[in-house]
């Protein structure tokens, strides 16, 4: 009888050890089987736009590395935060990426509930993107403005009176200007405006004679003459603007206001998986017709891993919001 109760109390010891190697061996072989369907891209932002673009192309060619489908979504609205609410909660399976851009990352500052912790509910993958932003005015209004000093001379002289404009409240112009008024002791009023699209058109139109400006909006209009760029805010030249000095340049050493974009995923998602990920993006951004494509878009490829992505995130999260604080920022 004794030993008839040991060989069960055995028995089923053996199955309980058999069951836990079996739950403990899943992800191990999901992760090794991974992918094995469609993954799903989630963008932030309406298409067309230099974040969406920047994912269609490495969409594209991570699909053609990972022999899977990857699925550009574009879920816009509230600066991305509809976007983030949604991967945040999704399962951490490998199966849903989001490119987060910075719009996105500093909205928790912007929003009074945004739905998202960006340091906890994510897991970096890769930093993908560059966006440049440029100071441009219109020459016809400003004729004499032809460098970053010549504009702070006319903003000291306008008393204040002198307007510049951004893709909206919160936008990383508007931040990046803001900042920079500090740094020179000048001031300007801004003019809000909802979306990049109507603040050119009055730029243009002379309504408003200066714009701190993504790159991808205002380069055409550079490039036609209508617009002059007269900084940058990258630590070095763009190649689209290679003739164009940067803040840091012009008398703000150590200057640095980029807008960026990266991969991402819900926390939680296996580390195999994001290194894996990772690694091939790596590889992506190193193809010269990837970095053209993104050039064209008004981007620059810009990797980082996991960890350099991390850094950037807490690094550009406290940096602006410190400045929507001080400025006492606030999004209608």
């Amino acid at each position: 009888m004794r030993f008839e109760n040991f060989t069960r109390r055995q028995a089923l010891a053996a199955i309980g050890i058999a069951s836990l190697a079996v739950v403990a061996a899943a992800p191990a072989i999901a992760q090794q089987d991974w992918p094995a369907r469609p993954i799903k891209l989630i963008v932030p932002f309406p298409p067309g736009g230099p974040t969406d673009t920047a994912s269609r192309v490495v969409g594209q060619k991570l699909a053609e590395r990972l022999k899977q489908p990857v699925v550009v979504e574009n879920r816009a609205g509230a600066s991305g935060t509809i976007a983030a609410q949604f991967v945040a909660k999704s399962a951490p399976d490998g199966y849903t990426l989001m490119m987060l851009a910075t719009p996105t990352l500093l909205a928790p500052h912007l929003y009074k509930s945004a739905g998202y912790d960006v340091a906890k509910d994510f897991a970096p993958i890769a930093s993908v993107y560059d966006l440049p932003i440029v100071v441009v005015v219109n020459p016809t209004v400003l004729p004499d403005v032809k460098t970053l000093p010549d504009l702070i001379a006319k903003a000291k002289a306008e008393k204040g009176q002198l307007n510049y404009t951004s893709s909206g409240p919160g936008s990383f112009g508007h931040l990046t200007m803001e900042m920079l008024k500090d740094l020179g002791g000048f001031d300007m009023q801004h003019i809000a405006y909802k979306g990049g699209t109507p603040a050119v058109t009055d730029l243009l139109g002379g309504q408003v004679p200066v714009m701190y400006a993504d790159l991808v909006a205002a380069l055409p209009h550079i490039q036609s003459g209508k617009l002059r760029a007269i900084a940058v805010g990258s630590p070095q030249r763009v190649v689209q603007l290679p003739d164009v000095k940067t803040v840091a340049e012009q008398g703000f050493k150590g200057f640095d206001a980029v807008s960026w974009g990266g991969l991402l995923a819900p926390a939680g998602t296996p580390k195999p998986v994001v290194d894996r990920v990772s690694a091939e993006v790596k590889q992506i951004l190193a193809d010269k017709d990837v970095q053209e494509r993104l050039v064209k878009a008004g981007a620059a490829a810009a990797y980082g891993d996991p960890a350099q992505m991390a850094l950037r995130i807490r690094t550009d999260f406290d940096k602006w919001g410190k400045v929507i604080r001080d400025k006492n920022v606030a999004v209608n």
